[in-house]
């Protein structure tokens, strides 16, 4: 029996040896033409992760060689020395000017630049662009996505609330399957962490942050190419507005115990030396909340999106009838994972959340008085 585990072991083991020896030795005998699929796959996962001006759902390449780009442009809004609005189109995916007014507009790595008629792009000593950059505000993939699942949400949760009224409080339809996901976030999140007496005023921000971040992670996940949460600019908006509402509905003890941790514990000549650490590493604490959960739910997609990507581009260096099963087999898998992630991510930030709501919200001397029958009279 175990003679017979170790042969198979053996077998594998030599089977993956050769396997890797023959893709090596494919890539010397290619020699550049290896390093430029590595290169252009890594390109390819670098544009997957970026936001774009259009949103193309695919692309293909012609027998002559012309690359096809499916799907359809973006309106580009930009302040130039005044309102300039255009189809993205006019870029033609980064393969062209824009000649706005006289004005030329280049897209150069997701940016919009100002250049001149030849589209001269010039760079400092670390390579970086210097050309003038327009206010941009155009309606990015990211943003037609985020007011796709506003519009989204908007919709399931009045149909939730309309089959209520309907039915004497029984949900219908797709309410069926949401109903208990907002008992869940009511009874099992916002209750215990923010108290019985406080938590229905912050009711509708956690479920609105729950849904949204979910239902983004999912469509990050489909072949759209979106990756809404895997991007800092958004995560930071998310954690910005937790930051703003846990520090605005503080409590007079929450701010008491950012400035006096230690309260009446001590005299205040004894407070003094220790309170040279306590309060800034309090004061601290305020900004390191709202960042542990920005690059949470940014490293965390971003990480995901990455992975996925790499996988399926081994399937095109390997090319092999053992390499490339295995190369699709993981990615199939880390799929599966993603689904789980995307609403573990979700669950993580409201569940953060409404722990600050309710350390911001707790009053102290309220809830010693309750806890305690023999302080109560005090």
């Amino acid at each position: 029996m175990q003679k017979t585990f170790f042969k198979g072991i053996l077998v594998v083991t030599a089977l993956l040896l050769g396997q890797f020896t023959f893709a090596s030795e494919k890539k010397d005998e290619a020699g550049d033409h290896g390093k430029d699929l590595k290169t252009e796959i890594k390109e390819y996962i670098t544009h997957h992760l970026q936001d774009s001006h259009d949103f193309s759902l695919f692309s293909y390449t012609k027998e002559n060689g012309e690359h096809k780009y499916v799907g359809f442009p973006l309106p580009v809004i930009l302040w130039d020395d005044g309102l300039k609005i255009f189809s993205s189109s006019k870029f033609h995916h980064g393969e062209t000017l824009a000649e706005v007014n006289g004005n030329h507009y280049k897209l150069y790595h997701s940016k919009i630049y100002k250049t001149d008629a030849e589209g001269t792009i010039n760079y400092d000593e670390d390579h970086h662009a210097t050309n003038v950059k327009p206010l941009d505000f155009s309606i990015t993939k990211n943003v037609v996505m985020i007011i796709v699942t506003g519009l989204l949400m908007l919709w399931l949760f009045t149909s939730l609330a309309k089959s209520y009224t309907k039915n004497n409080g029984i949900p219908t339809g797709a309410g069926r399957f949401f109903e208990p996901i907002v008992m869940y976030i009511r009874d099992d999140i916002a209750r215990p962490n923010i108290g019985e007496k406080r938590y229905k005023k912050y009711m509708p921000f956690l479920l609105t942050i729950f849904f949204f971040i979910w239902f983004l992670n999912i469509f990050g996940l489909t072949p759209l190419g979106i990756n809404v949460t895997g991007n800092i600019a958004i995560t930071v908006s998310l954690a910005l507005m937790t930051f703003v509402i846990t520090n605005v509905t503080g409590t007079k003890d929450y701010w008491m115990h950012q400035f006096d941790p230690l309260g009446k514990s001590l005299p205040w000549y004894g407070k003094i030396p220790l309170y040279i650490i306590l309060v800034p590493i309090e004061l601290l604490g305020l900004i390191i909340k709202p960042f542990s959960l920005l690059i949470r739910l940014y490293a965390n997609m971003q990480a995901g999106h990455i992975v996925l990507m790499s996988l399926i581009g081994l399937m095109f260096i390997f090319k092999s009838w053992l390499g490339s099963p295995l190369s699709f087999g993981l990615a199939f898998a880390i799929s599966l994972i993603e689904v789980l992630v995307a609403l573990l991510q979700a669950y993580i930030f409201t569940m953060l959340s409404a722990l600050y709501f309710g350390f911001a919200s707790e009053d102290h001397h309220e809830e010693g008085h309750e806890n305690d029958p023999e302080l109560a009279h005090l």
